[in-house]
């Protein structure tokens, strides 16, 4: 039983070594997320304005031109649905969609084209170049559009509004949108990913993610006074600023070598002067706030893909191409890193459940050798136990968020979905490392999307 022995030893030693490495590592993030959940809680309310406050006469009177940025690639299957739903929903006395295409897409391009000809508020744009381009490439065009329609008719837009194709968008949001661009360069309202009762377990772990983020996170921003990332979706950007950042951009306001241009935009806009806003307004005639809603990816590889896109454009590609804003405020260097961290949390991530699995392992040799494991340090039971103490309150954090927006069953099911979404992270986490390196040596960016499906809604589908 000697070598056994020996071989136990080292097992422990290393061992003790991982979850020393783990324990440090999620410390760390514990103390980061209390950290913002004391400003949340601890922040003062303020009241933001509602389209119920408002007289629709008066904010009809104060209303300006918004157009609605929708790019497509492959997206056949709900553009038609989603344009459809957008002009029946939306209440507005003054928009325009413009929908981006690509010419080697013809079922999107039929699907576009079908709505314009029933509707003229909706202009169907061809990209230049065949897709799949990046989404910024296929946004510029709908910039180009925009430009030559206010051209043409001598009418200026007042801002722009983005959509992703499976959007189910509100009937207040583009009244809300307009009163914000009156206050601020920027303006983002919730994302609300749709239950999926296919896959609970998938696409819920977006819900979780979403409700925290847009729940707590994002006013947190705004009372620390940090740069606003955009979503891509349910945001409004002043005309204005983007004219001024396409001047330096050579006429492209929206960066096309970047994977996620939307939350490059608003901490550029952030860097320019301008002002972002988080609104989170209940709607009209409920509870729940005016937002974004869609479906988001119910598979395993298409949670994957999509999450290692946002791993390198956020931690990986953007922290090389928008780095720190030099000078900048403190609290601006906090949400960056926040920003930044997933990637380095997967190895965090990766050691614990090592330590899970070697600790079974060193159990189970432990008692084949009828030895007893060496009890653990007082600085480590202590390390412990405090972070047993912050994972049992970030649980219960992200249960709150879930429940207030989606009903106590689904606060229930975020504290296992966490599991999922971990692996998830290193699943994406490997995606992106290998898609950044390929990145580079020079490989062409590509909009590597995931298949979308849009909410059942029989009334408007027959519309």
């Amino acid at each position: 039983m000697g070598g056994l022995a020996t071989a136990i030893v080292v097992w422990d030693g290393v061992l003790h070594e991982v979850v020393l490495f783990a324990a440090i590592g999620v410390l760390i993030g514990g103390i980061d997320d209390l950290a913002t959940d004391l400003v949340h809680f601890g922040r003062r309310r303020r009241t933001a304005p509602s389209p119920s406050t408002i007289p629709r006469q008066q904010a009809e009177q104060r209303s300006g031109r918004l157009a609605i940025f929708v790019p497509a690639w492959d997206e056949s299957a709900v553009i038609g649905l989603m344009l459809r739903s957008a002009l029946a929903r939306f209440d507005h006395p003054d928009y325009r969609i413009y929908a981006g295409a690509y010419p080697n897409d013809p079922a999107t391009i039929a699907a576009v084209g079908a709505v314009a000809a029933e509707d003229s508020r909706v202009r169907l744009v061809l990209c230049p170049r065949p897709g799949p381009t990046t989404k910024a490439d296929c946004l510029n065009a709908l910039w180009h559009a925009l430009l030559a329609d206010q051209r043409a008719e001598g009418r200026p837009f007042k801002g722009v509004v983005l959509h992703d194709a499976e959007d189910l968008v509100h009937p207040e949001e583009l009244r809300l949108l307009d009163q914000g661009l009156d206050r601020a360069t920027t303006v983002q309202l919730p994302v609300l990913p749709l239950a999926d009762t296919r896959s609970r377990w998938i696409s819920g772990h977006y819900i979780d993610e979403f409700a925290e983020a847009h729940g707590k996170l994002m006013p947190v921003r705004q009372a620390l006074g940090a740069g606003m990332p955009l979503a891509g979706t349910g945001c409004a950007i002043a005309v204005p600023m983007l004219a001024r950042i396409a001047i330096a951009r050579g006429g492209l306001p929206f960066d096309e070598a970047s994977l996620t241009e939307d939350y490059e935009l608003g901490l550029t806009i952030a860097m320019l002067g301008g002002s972002g806003l988080f609104l989170n307004v209940a709607e009209a005639d409920g509870d729940q706030p005016v937002g974004v809603r869609a479906f988001f990816p119910a598979t395993l590889d298409a949670a994957v893909r999509q999450k290692a896109r946002w791993m390198i454009g956020i931690a990986l590609a953007g922290w090389d191409r928008i780095g720190w804003q030099q000078r900048g405020r403190a609290t601006e260097h906090w949400m960056r890193m926040r920003d930044r961290r997933t990637i380095l949390a997967v190895p965090v991530l990766a050691a614990a459940y090592l330590a899970l699995v070697g600790w079974g392992v060193s159990e189970a040799a432990h008692l084949l050798a009828g030895t007893a494991r060496a009890d653990a340090t007082p600085a480590m039971r202590l390390l412990l136990m405090v972070n047993t103490a912050l994972l049992g309150w970030r649980m219960a954090v992200r249960a709150h968020f879930v429940g207030t927006r989606y009903g106590w069953r689904e606060g229930a099911r975020s504290m296992p979905r966490s599991i999922i979404a971990n692996i998830i992270a290193l699943l994406a986490a490997r995606r992106a490392m290998l898609r950044y390196l390929a990145m580079l040596r020079g490989a062409e960016l590509r909009w590597d999307k995931t298949a979308h499906h849009f909410p059942d809604l029989p009334a408007e589908r027959a519309a």
